[in-house]
């Protein structure tokens, strides 16, 4: 029950504030990686087709934008982590801020629904890929995708450490892959007009700015991962340094990689063809590199889809670590392993939830649904940033922003909340309201149990 102190297997691990410690290995460099990681991992492969389709050769000038939209939120999540460097931070930062055991609630489960749903999806993916690669049955993916999450859960459970250098690998092969799709045609730069966009004729908006904008929702998305980097905070040397240097290192990092494979792409394939192709960045690599393997980039694949898998793992796991400590979540979910400092039990309830979401094979529309969760998510924790900034007695960071960003930043994900809402297919929000209602009756439901208070 919240309030009984949890039990630990070695209690020479407990801090100062008498609960279990996680095994403080992460540094700035490779907590930049470990953002670049989730958010390559994102969908771009995919996601710059669907953009072309909107917006033409400017595609490139939409991923600026969107830079300059999730960076608001990025920068009141870095502050936030030079805050409070606690796993659960989301949660802990909701509840602390709104005073309010059912926000932190709901913002913790929101996230952790985006994380599972997210690891059970590219669990599939990957099997799909590797069955595709060796020439295997459907049937056989099934039991490639169990194979997958096993081997995922005794990398996290083994420590942070390790998994850590895995998102090294993963991130450096997910990054050179993107690199590749550059540096094979890069040849063609200046062969198009960067700003051309669709005509009017073509369903497309005569203003150019607004076409931008409206390409600029689309890939929005493939920014988030940043939000990420806030649950491993416990887990990092320096925190209050390593968080925000990190978070925004990242962030730069995948600006530059976006702009030079979009540019790249609209000047290899015209954009109505980048529109069309099932696998876009494939189909660039196809007419740049004729003479490249197609199992090579299948391969870089499998690396990416692995990558965005494995931090999502952890994610989901020190939240409902962070969770219990707070007395939202049941409090053997708390525990660490004495040796590997890793919170197993977490580690293994995730695996038991994860499993069957990625053998029932129609989670697409739930995927969906959790990016809305985690626009809500980020629309609140903007906020939260504004009270705590505005509270008396509230510790400063060692990164401080002014408060305009936090404001414009939840302004910026309640529009796109509401663009999502109104321009797209109805069974996503439908989905999201139902997640959100589930959340609601079980808290309801433990609230008897979440009684302790936040420090």
């Amino acid at each position: 029950m919240a309030g009984t102190p949890v039990i630990t297997e070695g209690a020479d691990n407990l801090g100062a504030t008498g609960r279990p410690e996680l095994h403080r290995s992460i540094g700035p460099a490779q907590m930049a990686l470990y953002g670049l990681g989730s958010m390559l991992g994102s969908g771009v492969y995919g996601l710059i087709g669907q953009a072309a389709g909107q917006v033409g050769n400017a595609v490139w000038l939409a991923f600026l934008v969107a830079l300059v939209a999730a960076l608001l939120t990025a920068f009141t999540y870095a502050s936030l982590g030079s805050r409070y460097p606690r796993a659960g931070g989301a949660a802990y930062i909701a509840e602390r801020a709104y005073r309010s055991p059912l926000i932190g609630f709901v913002v913790g489960l929101a996230v952790a629904c985006s994380s599972l749903t997210s690891v059970a999806t590219q669990s599939r993916v990957f099997a799909a890929n590797l069955a595709s690669l060796t020439g295997s049955s459907n049937q056989t993916a099934v039991f490639l995708a169990l194979g997958f999450l096993l081997l995922l859960t005794g990398l996290v459970l083994r420590g942070i450490r390790e998994s850590m250098w895995v998102n090294v690998l993963c991130t450096c092969i997910e990054a050179g892959g993107l690199l590749l799709v550059v540096a094979v045609g890069i040849s063609y730069w200046g062969s198009v007009d960067l700003l051309e966009t669709p005509p009017p004729g073509e369903g497309a908006s005569d203003v150019m700015m607004l076409l931008v904008l409206q390409g600029a929702v689309l890939t929005f998305f493939s920014f988030l991962g940043f939000e990420d980097t806030l649950n491993v905070a416990e887990e990092c040397r320096e925190p209050q340094r390593t968080v925000p240097i990190g978070l925004i290192a990242a962030m730069a990092m995948a600006a530059v990689i976006y702009v030079a494979v979009a540019i790249t792409a609209v000047s290899v394939l015209p954009w109505r063809e980048l529109a069309a192709a099932p696998g876009p960045l494939t189909a660039v690599m196809e007419k740049a590199a004729p003479w490249l393997p197609p199992v090579v980039y299948g391969a870089i694949t499998l690396f990416a889809v692995a990558n965005t898998a494995l931090v999502n793992y952890v994610t989901a796991s020190r939240l409902a670590y962070g969770m219990s400590h707070q007395g939202l979540l049941p409090s053997w979910l708390g525990r660490v392993h004495a040796a590997r400092r890793t919170p197993h039990l977490a580690i293994l309830a995730m695996f038991v939830i994860v499993t069957p979401l990625a053998l029932i094979g129609t989670i697409g529309q739930l995927a969906a649904a959790t990016v809305l969760l985690l626009l809500l998510v980020f629309a609140l924790m903007n906020g939260a940033l504004v009270l705590l900034k505005n509270r008396e007695g509230e510790l400063r960071g060692r990164f401080e922003i002014p408060l305009i960003l936090p404001l414009l930043g939840s302004f910026v994900c309640a529009a796109l909340v509401i663009v999502r809402v109104v321009t797209g297919d109805w069974r996503a929000p439908a989905i999201a309201g139902a997640l959100l209602a589930g959340i609601f009756l079980l808290y309801a439901l433990y609230r008897p149990k979440t009684k302790r208070r936040v420090a």
